[in-house]
């Protein structure tokens, strides 16, 4: 599986300095893969349009990568900034557990206001 990078930013400072940067370690083009892939770009499209930034690792392509995450299960999205790091593990497809992992459900310390 080829490294795929998503860049989704405006070129204002502020938008650049409350980008979310995720990266998503995968196996390959395993069904739980594609499925984490599509789901964790449509929830970044829907809740983070135009201020994250995306980079999707398939483990044993890179496996250094992955050790320096601490990862052990494949897929695991995890959030590098803002903020401590957090980690989904899984296909991403409970939208709820992925918003309350990347900071973004209300009540959390990325919440939004909309």
């Amino acid at each position: 599986m080829e490294n795929v990078e998503t860049e989704r930013s405006t070129a204002t400072d502020e938008s650049v300095s409350s980008r979310v940067v995720l990266r998503l370690y995968v196996t390959g083009k395993t069904p739980s893969s594609l499925r984490a892939i599509a789901n964790v770009k449509e929830v970044c499209e829907q809740y983070l349009p135009g201020r994250y930034q995306l980079l999707v690792i398939d483990i044993y392509q890179q496996p250094v990568l992955a050790e320096e995450d601490q990862i052990l299960v494949a897929p695991t999205l995890v959030k590098r900034s803002p903020g401590p790091p957090r980690k989904v593990i899984g296909d991403l497809s409970d939208r709820d557990r992925v918003l309350k992992g990347l900071g973004l459900w209300p009540g959390t310390e990325a919440g939004t206001e909309d």
